[in-house]
């Protein structure tokens, strides 16, 4: 049982909550895996618009492609029984949305209640994601493995408390040179971000251009804890129409090397393999 954590503390759009949700995806078709993934976002629809629409959720059978309605879920209903001490593992399952049976279950973010004003919701939010480690722990000891979309709205001993009981941590950046010149800081003033317990994940690849990988991990040094998410316009389309899961499942069959799609769906998969390798060798560590 792991918990690995997707995060960057700037405020660029790197894609991290879709990074989280393609090594998700990835991970339940992939392993005989129970996976949990959890977003920590305040009003963000992305993870949710991924996997279910507010008209249609689905419950996707990852063998037998059955749908039915999901039932409501949220860290809203889940955040109370932690205050009250009433929860035990199982019961988080009852708050989630099943999107493979037995491989892959989402928790969504805190969506805000109508009728408040804007500061009553941030200030419930943040209160409420006082809750999260002991949800993560609590799911890590039911689930197989637990991804978190660590949001940088949550208060900073939270996601430090996050980042420091997680398995492993998943740094996710851009090719931009800003985003790459805001890595080389980190890791020079952090050594730590190259061990074992990170890694770098590039999110929004695109081979034509001069920061590629190549000349990216030249400049830094490393490329041992660096990986790739490509940018791939069909991942982009399917995550706005709740598509997600279908689109794994069909691009899993492209044999093409030459096909852009091959090149997202393969260096996801190195992703999700890099993880679970990574996972283990730290096991064995211990």
């Amino acid at each position: 049982m792991s918990i690995v954590t997707f995060w960057n503390d700037t405020r660029e759009q790197v894609g991290k909550t879709l990074s989280a949700v393609a090594v998700a995806t990835q991970m339940s078709i992939q392993y005989n895996l129970k996976v949990l993934l959890i977003s920590t976002s305040y009003a963000d629809p992305t993870m949710k618009n991924c996997y279910w629409s507010d008209t249609l959720p689905k419950k996707i059978n990852l063998f037998e492609k059955k749908s039915s309605i999901a039932v409501e879920s949220g860290i809203e209903g889940l955040s109370k029984l932690i205050k009250s001490n009433k929860i035990q593992p199982n019961i988080i399952t009852d708050y989630t949305k099943v999107i493979f049976k037995g491989r892959l279950e989402v928790l969504s973010g805190y969506k805000g209640t109508i009728g408040d004003t804007e500061e009553d919701n941030l200030n419930n939010y943040r209160e409420i994601g006082e809750c999260f480690p002991e949800l993560i722990r609590l799911a890590n000891q039911y689930y197989d493995m637990v991804l978190v979309d660590l949001d940088n709205q949550l208060n900073k001993t939270t996601r430090q408390q996050i980042l420091a009981m997680s398995n492993l941590n998943a740094l996710v950046i851009t090719q931009r040179l800003a985003s790459v010149n805001y890595y080389k800081e980190l890791i020079e003033k952090n050594k730590e971000l190259l061990s074992l317990k990170n890694i770098t994940v590039i999110n929004k690849y695109i081979k034509e251009t001069k920061y590629n990988f190549k000349n990216i991990t030249r400049y830094l040094g490393t490329k041992e804890n660096i990986c790739l998410i490509p940018y791939n316009t069909l991942f982009y389309e399917a995550a706005e129409e709740a598509n997600v899961p279908d689109l794994f499942l069909k691009l899993r069959k492209i044999s093409d090397t030459n096909d852009n799609n091959y090149f997202f769906i393969s260096e996801t998969l190195k992703l999700t393999n890099k993880i679970v390798d990574r996972l283990k060798e730290l096991q064995k560590r211990k």
